[in-house]
């Protein structure tokens, strides 16, 4: 037994990810392990691998691995891709960063398009160096929809009209692990070729599994690949999922999960979701410029529904302010990373949150800024609680 008092109440986990998982999901997991190879597996695997299409909103394949997104990232990457094939990838912050850092070490070779960390991607960009790559040396283009370390969330379709506007043949690959099933998300609308994602998001599972959802022009791609792969291989998995197996041992719990997970988000209904996530990524903003504080996203345009990244005032350290947050109120806030280490924390408001979470997250980092001496202004909780109660509607009676 600890020494340590317990703590009343909740804790509030308002980090970007991994998000507080449902007690209904919780619950669909505490079930035995049974037999992957067996008829009861197999009704499993066939319910997730159909039911998550949905979610990706795609008619074609989404392979499913036990495996954190990084996995699905290096998945992504050696299916469709040989050593020396050239990519375009663009710096919208850490975790766009750390995918290019892997493509280097795939011996993949990635050409950075820098900026500021204060945007999503600009297609203009991307069109404008595939108009220069007349021998179509670049084989893809990898993006991130919603940056996790920033806060911007890049209009994914706009990226894919940049493409077609350059006549460009070139893979289009997108990061949504944080995204998927918190923002709009269309891989087939959009054109996505790969697109890559994590349970631990908006689909308010534990961290464990990840998914690359593929289009016929990727597979098509995966024949020609020369990268050599087992594990990731589309080749190996896709014969197996067909029947609702795996070629290996799969999270066989975290799939009952996910497919209560699918379950909620379909009750709900994904627009319903999408405009949740929207109203309280507002909310959080109108608490953010209240206080007199900046949100590290300039570009309104590339405002994330899913968490909030709140630049600290000069002579302030984040994590300094993060630690008086936890220590005083019971609530974890999201740390900088690299480039903005110790200058900005970041708000979650993503997953299995209501109007009342969010207040009491915005309470708990308002009192925080009194007690920690950051010079900034009292009403930022009143301003949204304003804005929530004037968009606020009745939950339907049945």
């Amino acid at each position: 037994m600890s020494n340590e008092p317990r703590r009343a109440g909740r804790h509030f986990l308002q980090i970007p990810g991994p998000s507080p998982v449902p007690d209904r999901i919780l619950r669909a997991m505490d079930m035995p392990v049974i037999d992957h190879r067996g008829p009861e597996f197999q009704k499993l695997g066939r319910r997730v691998l159909e039911g998550v299409k949905g979610i990706f909103k795609t008619k074609g394949n989404v392979i499913i691995y036990p495996a954190s997104g990084t996995g699905a990232w290096e998945a992504a990457l050696v299916n469709v891709l040989s050593p020396g094939d050239k990519v375009l990838m663009y710096e919208t912050g850490h975790f766009a960063t750390l995918w290019k850092n892997m493509a280097l070490k795939l011996n993949v070779v990635p050409e950075f398009i820098a900026t500021d960390w204060r945007a999503g991607v600009d297609p203009d960009k991307i069109e404008a160096r595939l108009k220069e790559d007349k021998a179509h040396e670049i084989k893809a283009v990898c993006v991130v929809h919603n940056e996790t370390s920033t806060g911007a969330t890049s209009l994914i379709g706009e990226v894919r009209k940049a493409i077609d506007a350059a006549g460009h043949p070139a893979l289009l690959l997108v990061d949504t692990i944080s995204g998927l099933a918190s923002a709009d998300y269309r891989h087939d609308e959009w054109g996505v070729d790969v697109t890559v994602s994590g349970s631990q998001k908006g689909l308010m599972l534990p961290p464990g599994i990840s998914f690359n959802a593929i289009s016929d022009k990727a597979l098509a791609a995966s024949k020609a690949s020369k990268t050599p792969k087992l594990f990731w291989s589309w080749e190996e998995m896709l014969p197996h999922n067909k029947n609702g197996y795996f070629p290996y041992t799969p999270a066989t719990n975290l799939l009952y999960g996910l497919a209560e997970a699918i379950d909620m988000l379909n009750e709900e209904g994904l627009d319903n979701v999408f405009a949740r996530h929207k109203r309280h990524g507002e909310a959080t903003r109108r608490a953010v410029a209240a206080w007199g504080l900046e949100n590290l996203i300039l570009d309104e345009r590339h405002f994330s529904p899913v968490l909030t990244a709140v630049v600290m005032p000069e002579g302030h350290n984040a994590d300094t302010f993060r630690k008086v947050a936890l220590d005083h109120f019971d609530i974890s806030l999201g740390t900088g990373l690299s480039k903005v280490a110790g200058k900005v924390f970041r708000i979650g408001h993503l997953g299995d949150i209501n109007d009342l979470t969010l207040v009491g997250t915005l309470a708990g980092v308002e009192m925080t800024l009194g007690i920690a001496k950051v010079p900034h202004k009292t009403g930022g909780v009143t301003a949204a609680m304003q804005y929530l109660a004037e968009t606020a509607k009745p939950f339907p009676s049945s």
